[in-house]
């Protein structure tokens, strides 16, 4: 039976060894969370990934043990050295994609042996994969880790289903073009039949860099490659609404001994200032989410709002990430002194103005801090889809709250509802949480009412269903695009009329066929191999036709001591063999002088472009052009 194989960088687990015992601890993230309607024990499917331990480690611990638990869970463990790690994790998937993707070219570093390692480590996932499938399996790769996969898998198995997911942004043709290896970017990736996106605009940067990279032909949602297509979709990612919100609803039927911590000490703080309002902001460390800039805003607010001075408190829950990176330490520390002035400056004995937590949280006390908050300020400077959004209003049981959300993440496209504002514009934030704080209730549930029933409609199972009935149906128009085989029969049916004719005509194109397409035309010439191909099928009693777009001086110049037929300016002028060029018909060229200024003007303003005035026909060239 027929399997979906998963591939990402990280299995949906961790592995911990203390004092030699080995144990699984199940991921909480959203990937791990999404996969579950397609990885599952009713479900035939295999997750390939790294374990998350290097091979140096794995040597000295019980390996046997450790690839048991991991065939128990239906995973393939993709082994990685401690090199592996450091250059193709720490170094071209977060120090030269992570940032150039998130538009921080200034953190972007490029390095050789990055890539070499990327490629390397892409390969090592390759085989794990082949090293796995069977006839009729589907593959869903999953990130920025291995964009070069699919097309690794194409070329050894063409015939295997492939689709790709990129969990960020896809960044505009300017700021992707920087990158030096961006071509084997784009074609790794389009070795996949089905590519999904978050939002449509990643989409079409996607599409943008594939017309103007690599030249290839786009049709609405389509790029035509040589024998299939490859489709592109965007698929913003949901979550599990009903593990959110059922757990809200739990915790409103607690007392408050039975409630996690966080939330008691949340609730003693607002009995000593009932009037507090909460706002809540949630992230991973890094300089994606605009953390400092958030600090800062929420201090230009209380500057220019001082009524609300004493009435609002931003919970701050900052989750550890990357922190042995020293460019995450500075953001850390810078984080933690606006954090520290800000207090200095506004707080009372009785009100503190930033509640700031510096760890992750296990999940009833996350959506126990959603719950208990007024308001969610998500205000990342880029963001691929965030979640934390999502999950906010998924968790708000009583509907009430309000959503404040950057432009700049994925999830605005899908929320318009909330509060949407610019993470660079003080200003606005400053207002925004002015209006949230005096929104009315029943405004307030209105707003989330629209937007529950969105996130309960796409949710996280339908995002991944989706994307497989895509996947499937692309997969079905690939294989009835491919051209049969010749079978034996067929084949020994022609070779017999063949040999049997007297007389034989056999036509043959230029450009395209005889020939590669060339940026320059004029460098597209016949070489020697193609002179004694030609020569061959020339013989025999074979009549060879050369037809052409070209004009009749090109074929004159290449092919008149030979003995073919030619064709120039598909059809209007035709050589016999031993014999001069005619034309068709004859022609009025009058309309040329009126033409050909109309088209210069043009020329002018199209840089790269060409005219080419021929007999018949005077053609415009762009194939040169941006």
């Amino acid at each position: 039976m027929s399997k979906t194989i998963i591939v990402s960088n990280r299995l949906p687990f961790k592995l911990s060894i203390n004092k030699g015992k080995i144990s699984v601890i199940s991921s909480e993230g959203g990937l791990a969370t999404g996969m579950k309607s397609v990885h599952s024990e009713e479900k035939e499917s295999l997750w390939v990934g790294w374990n998350g331990l290097a091979e140096e480690e794995l040597i000295k611990n019980d390996y046997y043990t450790i690839d048991k638990k991991i065939k128990e869970a239906k995973c393939a463990a993709v082994s990685l050295t401690e090199q592996d790690i450091e250059l193709f994790y720490g170094g071209f998937s977060n120090n030269t994609i992570w940032p150039l993707f998130h538009y921080f070219g200034e953190y972007t570093i490029i390095k050789q042996e990055y890539w070499d390692s990327y490629v390397k480590v892409n390969r090592k996932f390759a085989n794990k994969v082949l090293e796995n499938i069977e006839d009729g399996d589907k593959i869903w790769i999953h990130d920025y880790h291995l964009l070069l996969l699919p097309l690794m898998l194409k070329k050894e198995r063409p015939d295997l289903s492939i689709g790709f997911f990129l969990h960020i942004p896809f960044p505009s043709f300017e700021i992707f073009r920087t990158l030096p290896w961006r071509n084997e970017l784009l074609e790794g990736m389009l070795g996949a039949d089905l590519i999904g996106f978050h939002t449509f605009d990643y989409k079409r940067h996607f599409m943008s860099a594939v017309k103007r990279l690599l030249g290839l032909e786009t049709r609405f949602n389509q790029v035509l490659l040589n024998n299939r297509i490859s489709n592109i979709e965007e698929f913003p990612m949901g979550i599990d609404f009903y593990k959110f919100n059922e757990t809200s609803k739990q915790q409103l039927s607690k007392t408050l001994i039975e409630k996690p911590e966080l939330e008691q000490e949340m609730y003693k703080y607002l009995l000593l200032s009932p009037e507090v309002k909460l706002v809540l902001s949630i992230d991973r460390l890094d300089y994606t989410k605009g953390i400092a800039s958030r600090i800062k805003a929420f201090d230009h607010f209380l500057t220019h709002n001082p009524q609300y001075i004493g009435k609002v408190t931003l919970i701050m829950l900052t989750v550890p990430s990357r922190s042995d990176i020293e460019q995450y330490q500075l953001m850390k520390s810078e984080i933690d002194e606006l954090v520290g002035a800000i207090n200095a400056k506004y707080s009372s004995i009785n009100w503190r103005p930033i509640w700031y937590f510096y760890r992750s949280l296990p999940f009833e006390s996350l959506v126990a801090l959603y719950s208990a908050s007024d308001i969610a300020l998500i205000t990342p400077v880029r963001d691929g889809m965030n979640l934390v959004a999502k999950e906010y209003i998924a968790s708000r049981a009583d509907k009430k709250g309000v959503l404040i959300l950057s432009e700049m993440a994925g999830a605005a496209k899908e929320m318009s509802e909330a509060l949407i504002v610019n993470p660079f514009d003080y200003n606005d934030i400053s207002n925004a949480l002015k209006q949230a704080l005096e929104m009315p209730a029943a405004e307030q549930i209105k707003r989330n009412e629209i937007l529950q029933t969105r996130l309960k409609k796409y949710n996280v199972e339908r995002w991944a269903n989706n994307f497989i009935t895509a996947l499937n149906k692309t997969s079905i128009i690939n294989k009835n695009r491919k051209a049969e085989r010749l079978n034996k029969e067929v084949k020994e049916k022609i070779l017999t009329a063949h040999a049997k004719a007297k007389n034989r005509i056999i036509f043959l194109d230029y450009d395209g066929t005889l020939v590669d397409f060339n940026n320059n035309p004029k460098l597209a010439n016949p070489d020697k191999e193609l002179y004694d191909i030609l020569d061959l099928l020339s013989k025999h009693n074979n009549k060879l036709v050369i037809i052409s777009g070209r004009n009749r001086n090109d074929l004159e110049e290449w092919f008149k001591d030979k003995n073919y037929c030619l064709v120039a300016e598909h059809g209007t002028l035709i050589k016999e063999i031993n014999e001069e060029w005619r034309k068709r018909e004859p022609l009025d060229e009058e309309w040329k002088k009126h033409v050909i200024p109309i088209m210069n003007f043009y020329l002018d303003r199209t840089v790269g472009s060409s005219i080419e005035e021929k007999d018949y026909s005077i053609v415009w060239h762009y194939r040169n052009v941006d």
